[in-house]
Protein backbone atom coordinates (compact mmCIF):
# COMPACT_ATOMS: atom_id res chain seq x y z
CA UNK A 1 0.00 0.00 0.00
CA UNK A 2 1.36 3.44 -0.86
CA UNK A 3 0.60 4.83 2.35
CA UNK A 4 1.31 8.46 1.28
CA UNK A 5 -1.79 8.94 -0.51
CA UNK A 6 -4.44 7.37 2.33
CA UNK A 7 -1.97 9.58 4.92
CA UNK A 8 -3.93 12.72 6.83
CA UNK A 9 -2.76 15.56 8.80
CA UNK A 10 -4.37 15.64 12.23
CA UNK A 11 -2.61 18.61 13.65
CA UNK A 12 -0.99 20.09 11.23
CA UNK A 13 -0.69 23.79 13.15
CA UNK A 14 0.46 21.81 16.05
CA UNK A 15 4.58 21.44 15.88
CA UNK A 16 4.66 17.76 17.04
CA UNK A 17 1.76 17.03 14.38
CA UNK A 18 -0.56 13.84 14.23
CA UNK A 19 0.24 12.43 11.07
CA UNK A 20 -2.24 9.12 10.49
CA UNK A 21 -1.39 6.91 7.67
CA UNK A 22 -4.68 6.25 6.71
CA UNK A 23 -7.86 7.68 8.03
CA UNK A 24 -9.40 4.80 9.75
CA UNK A 25 -9.32 5.45 13.43
CA UNK A 26 -10.60 3.37 16.40
CA UNK A 27 -12.99 4.88 18.04
CA UNK A 28 -12.92 5.39 22.32
CA UNK A 29 -14.89 3.05 24.50
CA UNK A 30 -15.00 0.07 22.38
CA UNK A 31 -11.50 -1.30 22.30
CA UNK A 32 -10.76 -0.92 25.87
CA UNK A 33 -7.13 0.68 25.72
CA UNK A 34 -5.72 -1.35 22.31
CA UNK A 35 -3.89 -4.07 23.92
CA UNK A 36 -7.09 -6.32 24.27
CA UNK A 37 -8.03 -5.46 20.54
CA UNK A 38 -4.47 -6.22 19.14
CA UNK A 39 -4.96 -9.89 20.07
CA UNK A 40 -8.15 -9.80 17.68
CA UNK A 41 -7.20 -7.73 14.20
CA UNK A 42 -3.58 -6.01 12.99
CA UNK A 43 -4.07 -2.94 14.50
CA UNK A 44 -0.86 -1.38 12.84
CA UNK A 45 -2.79 -1.01 10.07
CA UNK A 46 -5.18 1.59 11.67
CA UNK A 47 -4.33 5.07 11.31
CA UNK A 48 -4.84 5.78 15.41
CA UNK A 49 -6.20 4.60 18.26
CA UNK A 50 -8.22 6.07 20.68
CA UNK A 51 -8.59 4.98 24.59
CA UNK A 52 -11.08 4.66 26.53
CA UNK A 53 -11.70 8.14 28.71
CA UNK A 54 -9.37 8.07 31.24
CA UNK A 55 -9.86 9.85 34.51
CA UNK A 56 -7.20 10.84 37.50
CA UNK A 57 -8.29 8.06 39.80
CA UNK A 58 -9.60 4.81 38.66
CA UNK A 59 -13.11 4.80 38.36
CA UNK A 60 -15.53 1.41 38.59
CA UNK A 61 -18.30 2.61 36.35
CA UNK A 62 -22.01 2.49 36.66
CA UNK A 63 -24.18 -0.29 37.95
CA UNK A 64 -24.96 -3.16 35.76
CA UNK A 65 -27.14 -3.46 33.54
CA UNK A 66 -24.75 -1.48 31.38
CA UNK A 67 -25.79 -2.23 27.56
CA UNK A 68 -28.86 -2.67 26.02
CA UNK A 69 -29.44 -2.78 21.92
CA UNK A 70 -31.89 -0.98 20.44
CA UNK A 71 -33.63 -0.22 16.81
CA UNK A 72 -30.22 0.02 14.59
CA UNK A 73 -28.33 0.78 18.02
CA UNK A 74 -27.01 0.52 21.35
CA UNK A 75 -27.11 2.52 24.58
CA UNK A 76 -24.45 2.22 26.57
CA UNK A 77 -24.61 3.44 30.45
CA UNK A 78 -20.79 2.03 31.06
CA UNK A 79 -19.59 4.83 32.91
CA UNK A 80 -15.78 5.71 32.41
CA UNK A 81 -14.68 2.26 34.11
CA UNK A 82 -10.78 3.08 33.71
CA UNK A 83 -7.90 1.85 35.40
CA UNK A 84 -6.96 5.83 36.14
CA UNK A 85 -3.93 7.78 34.60
CA UNK A 86 -1.16 6.30 36.98
CA UNK A 87 -2.26 2.92 35.92
CA UNK A 88 -2.59 3.64 32.04
CA UNK A 89 1.27 5.49 32.07
CA UNK A 90 2.74 2.49 33.94
CA UNK A 91 1.18 -0.27 32.13
CA UNK A 92 -0.05 0.55 29.29
CA UNK A 93 2.12 3.60 27.68
CA UNK A 94 5.34 1.34 27.67
CA UNK A 95 3.34 -1.02 25.42
CA UNK A 96 2.03 1.88 23.15
CA UNK A 97 5.78 2.47 22.56
CA UNK A 98 6.67 -0.04 20.68
CA UNK A 99 3.93 0.07 18.17
CA UNK A 100 3.70 1.80 15.58
CA UNK A 101 0.45 3.14 15.46
CA UNK A 102 -0.44 5.96 16.97
CA UNK A 103 -2.37 6.15 20.30
CA UNK A 104 -4.38 9.37 21.51
CA UNK A 105 -5.69 9.22 24.71
CA UNK A 106 -9.29 10.35 25.62
CA UNK A 107 -9.50 12.61 28.91
CA UNK A 108 -12.54 12.93 31.17
CA UNK A 109 -13.03 14.92 33.87
CA UNK A 110 -15.04 16.86 36.58
CA UNK A 111 -13.41 20.06 37.30
CA UNK A 112 -11.07 22.24 34.83
CA UNK A 113 -8.23 20.84 36.94
CA UNK A 114 -8.47 17.21 36.09
CA UNK A 115 -8.12 18.08 32.57
CA UNK A 116 -5.50 19.90 33.24
CA UNK A 117 -3.56 17.85 35.32
CA UNK A 118 -4.09 14.61 32.89
CA UNK A 119 -3.01 16.39 30.16
CA UNK A 120 0.47 17.43 32.18
CA UNK A 121 0.93 14.35 32.93
CA UNK A 122 0.70 12.67 29.49
CA UNK A 123 2.62 15.54 28.00
CA UNK A 124 6.20 14.17 27.16
CA UNK A 125 5.08 10.16 27.83
CA UNK A 126 6.12 7.66 25.63
CA UNK A 127 3.72 5.87 23.62
CA UNK A 128 1.40 9.04 23.79
CA UNK A 129 0.52 10.31 20.33
CA UNK A 130 -2.07 13.25 21.24
CA UNK A 131 -5.31 13.88 23.36
CA UNK A 132 -9.11 13.81 22.85
CA UNK A 133 -11.28 15.56 25.07
CA UNK A 134 -14.37 14.57 26.48
CA UNK A 135 -16.32 17.59 26.61
CA UNK A 136 -19.04 15.48 27.56
CA UNK A 137 -18.94 15.34 31.21
CA UNK A 138 -20.68 17.22 33.70
CA UNK A 139 -19.19 20.79 35.03
CA UNK A 140 -19.66 20.14 39.60
CA UNK A 141 -18.22 23.57 40.03
CA UNK A 142 -20.78 24.40 37.64
CA UNK A 143 -23.63 23.14 38.88
CA UNK A 144 -23.37 19.29 36.78
CA UNK A 145 -24.09 21.17 33.58
CA UNK A 146 -21.97 19.34 30.99
CA UNK A 147 -18.77 21.60 29.67
CA UNK A 148 -19.94 20.18 26.21
CA UNK A 149 -23.28 21.87 26.19
CA UNK A 150 -21.46 25.83 26.51
CA UNK A 151 -19.61 27.35 23.83
CA UNK A 152 -17.75 28.93 27.16
CA UNK A 153 -17.25 26.35 29.04
CA UNK A 154 -15.98 24.08 26.11
CA UNK A 155 -13.30 26.63 24.93
CA UNK A 156 -12.63 27.13 28.74
CA UNK A 157 -11.37 23.41 29.00
CA UNK A 158 -9.97 23.69 25.87
CA UNK A 159 -7.80 26.24 26.06
CA UNK A 160 -6.68 25.13 29.69
CA UNK A 161 -5.39 21.69 28.43
CA UNK A 162 -3.58 23.49 25.63
CA UNK A 163 -1.51 25.47 28.14
CA UNK A 164 -0.55 22.47 29.93
CA UNK A 165 0.89 20.20 27.18
CA UNK A 166 2.90 20.15 23.86
CA UNK A 167 0.45 17.25 22.55
CA UNK A 168 -1.88 17.67 19.87
CA UNK A 169 -5.18 18.48 21.19
CA UNK A 170 -8.52 16.76 19.37
CA UNK A 171 -11.77 17.91 21.14
CA UNK A 172 -15.04 15.24 21.10
CA UNK A 173 -18.52 17.24 20.57
CA UNK A 174 -21.37 16.23 22.50
CA UNK A 175 -24.26 16.62 19.81
CA UNK A 176 -26.75 16.88 22.50
CA UNK A 177 -26.69 20.91 21.96
CA UNK A 178 -28.62 23.26 19.70
CA UNK A 179 -26.11 24.73 17.55
CA UNK A 180 -22.77 22.23 17.04
CA UNK A 181 -21.13 25.14 14.96
CA UNK A 182 -21.26 27.38 17.45
CA UNK A 183 -19.50 25.48 19.99
CA UNK A 184 -16.71 24.16 17.13
CA UNK A 185 -15.78 27.69 16.72
CA UNK A 186 -15.26 28.17 20.06
CA UNK A 187 -13.10 25.02 20.52
CA UNK A 188 -10.96 26.12 17.79
CA UNK A 189 -10.87 29.67 18.63
CA UNK A 190 -9.67 28.51 22.10
CA UNK A 191 -6.43 26.28 20.10
CA UNK A 192 -8.23 22.78 19.32
CA UNK A 193 -5.85 21.09 17.08
CA UNK A 194 -8.56 18.89 15.55
CA UNK A 195 -11.94 18.34 16.64
CA UNK A 196 -13.77 14.56 16.42
CA UNK A 197 -17.60 14.73 16.79
CA UNK A 198 -20.17 13.29 17.33
CA UNK A 199 -20.15 11.80 20.83
CA UNK A 200 -23.45 9.62 21.68
CA UNK A 201 -27.08 11.14 21.88
CA UNK A 202 -28.73 10.97 25.26
CA UNK A 203 -31.48 7.97 25.74
CA UNK A 204 -33.34 5.59 27.69
CA UNK A 205 -35.16 2.19 27.46
CA UNK A 206 -37.96 0.73 29.83
CA UNK A 207 -38.09 -2.89 30.88
CA UNK A 208 -41.48 -3.06 30.93
CA UNK A 209 -41.79 -6.75 32.88
CA UNK A 210 -40.29 -4.62 35.68
CA UNK A 211 -41.73 -1.25 35.40
CA UNK A 212 -38.46 0.10 35.65
CA UNK A 213 -35.80 1.81 33.00
CA UNK A 214 -33.45 -1.13 31.72
CA UNK A 215 -30.10 0.47 32.40
CA UNK A 216 -28.51 0.91 35.89
CA UNK A 217 -27.22 4.44 35.37
CA UNK A 218 -31.58 4.70 34.03
CA UNK A 219 -29.73 6.74 30.89
CA UNK A 220 -27.38 5.62 28.21
CA UNK A 221 -25.40 7.45 25.17
CA UNK A 222 -27.10 6.20 22.26
CA UNK A 223 -24.59 5.09 19.43
CA UNK A 224 -24.24 2.58 16.33
CA UNK A 225 -26.20 3.23 12.85
CA UNK A 226 -29.15 4.76 13.89
CA UNK A 227 -27.48 7.90 14.54
CA UNK A 228 -25.35 7.79 12.02
CA UNK A 229 -27.50 10.59 10.04
CA UNK A 230 -27.08 12.99 12.37
CA UNK A 231 -23.39 12.54 12.88
CA UNK A 232 -22.80 13.00 8.99
CA UNK A 233 -24.96 16.28 9.33
CA UNK A 234 -23.59 17.88 11.94
CA UNK A 235 -20.02 16.81 10.38
CA UNK A 236 -20.70 18.61 7.39
CA UNK A 237 -22.15 21.69 9.28
CA UNK A 238 -18.85 22.09 11.53
CA UNK A 239 -17.16 21.59 8.26
CA UNK A 240 -18.61 24.52 7.17
CA UNK A 241 -17.90 26.60 10.18
CA UNK A 242 -14.09 25.69 11.49
CA UNK A 243 -10.78 25.26 9.37
CA UNK A 244 -9.28 22.72 11.55
CA UNK A 245 -9.18 19.14 10.60
CA UNK A 246 -12.52 16.78 11.38
CA UNK A 247 -12.86 13.19 12.70
CA UNK A 248 -16.38 12.16 12.11
CA UNK A 249 -17.66 9.34 14.16
CA UNK A 250 -21.47 7.98 14.98
CA UNK A 251 -22.55 4.76 12.99
CA UNK A 252 -19.36 4.41 10.75
CA UNK A 253 -19.66 0.65 10.35
CA UNK A 254 -18.41 0.51 6.66
CA UNK A 255 -16.17 1.86 3.42
CA UNK A 256 -19.37 3.74 2.35
CA UNK A 257 -19.89 4.94 5.65
CA UNK A 258 -16.27 6.20 5.85
CA UNK A 259 -16.38 7.62 2.64
CA UNK A 260 -19.45 9.23 3.35
CA UNK A 261 -18.05 11.36 6.38
CA UNK A 262 -14.82 12.21 4.44
CA UNK A 263 -16.65 13.62 1.16
CA UNK A 264 -18.97 15.61 4.05
CA UNK A 265 -15.71 17.41 5.30
CA UNK A 266 -14.12 14.80 7.85
CA UNK A 267 -10.40 14.18 7.39
CA UNK A 268 -10.85 10.96 9.58
CA UNK A 269 -13.25 8.61 10.88
CA UNK A 270 -13.73 6.78 13.87
CA UNK A 271 -15.16 3.32 13.88
CA UNK A 272 -16.73 1.88 17.74
CA UNK A 273 -20.02 0.22 18.42
CA UNK A 274 -19.74 -1.73 14.32
CA UNK A 275 -16.71 -3.34 16.52
CA UNK A 276 -18.77 -5.01 18.93
CA UNK A 277 -20.43 -7.24 16.33
CA UNK A 278 -17.18 -7.19 14.23
CA UNK A 279 -13.68 -6.68 15.15
CA UNK A 280 -12.74 -6.16 11.69
CA UNK A 281 -14.67 -3.94 10.91
CA UNK A 282 -12.09 -1.23 10.70
CA UNK A 283 -9.91 -2.90 8.91
CA UNK A 284 -12.99 -4.02 6.32
CA UNK A 285 -13.25 -0.32 5.87
CA UNK A 286 -10.24 0.98 5.36
CA UNK A 287 -10.02 -1.70 2.23
CA UNK A 288 -12.94 -1.18 1.27
CA UNK A 289 -11.60 3.31 0.91
CA UNK A 290 -8.44 1.50 -1.11
CA UNK A 291 -10.85 -0.53 -3.44
CA UNK A 292 -13.25 2.80 -4.06
CA UNK A 293 -10.02 5.11 -4.55
CA UNK A 294 -8.51 2.65 -7.24
CA UNK A 295 -11.70 2.27 -8.68
CA UNK A 296 -12.63 6.05 -9.29
CA UNK A 297 -8.73 6.74 -9.94
CA UNK A 298 -8.52 9.01 -6.92
CA UNK A 299 -5.01 9.67 -6.09
CA UNK A 300 -4.81 11.34 -2.61
CA UNK A 301 -7.07 11.21 -0.09
CA UNK A 302 -7.32 14.70 0.53
CA UNK A 303 -9.37 14.62 -2.76
CA UNK A 304 -12.62 12.92 -1.49
CA UNK A 305 -12.59 15.45 1.48
CA UNK A 306 -15.65 17.82 2.15
CA UNK A 307 -16.28 17.40 -2.19
CA UNK A 308 -20.11 16.70 -1.01
CA UNK A 309 -21.68 20.42 -1.49
CA UNK A 310 -25.05 21.64 -2.03
CA UNK A 311 -26.71 21.32 -5.40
Amino acid sequence: MNFSKYSIQLAPHNKRGLKLKNPVMAASGTIGYGTEYAELVDIERLGAIVTKGTTLSPCPGNPQPRLVETASGLLNSVGLQNIGIDALIAEKAPIWATWRVPVIVNIAGERIEDYTELARRLDGVAGVSGIEVNISCPNVARGGMEFGVSPEAAAEVTGAVKECTTLPVIVKLTPNVTDIAQLARAVEEAGADAISLINTLRGMAIDITVKRPFLGGITGGLSGPAIKPIALYMVYQVSQAVAVPIVGCGGVASATDAIEFIMAGASAVQIGTATMINPNAPIEALDGITLFMEREGVKDIAQLIGVAKAP
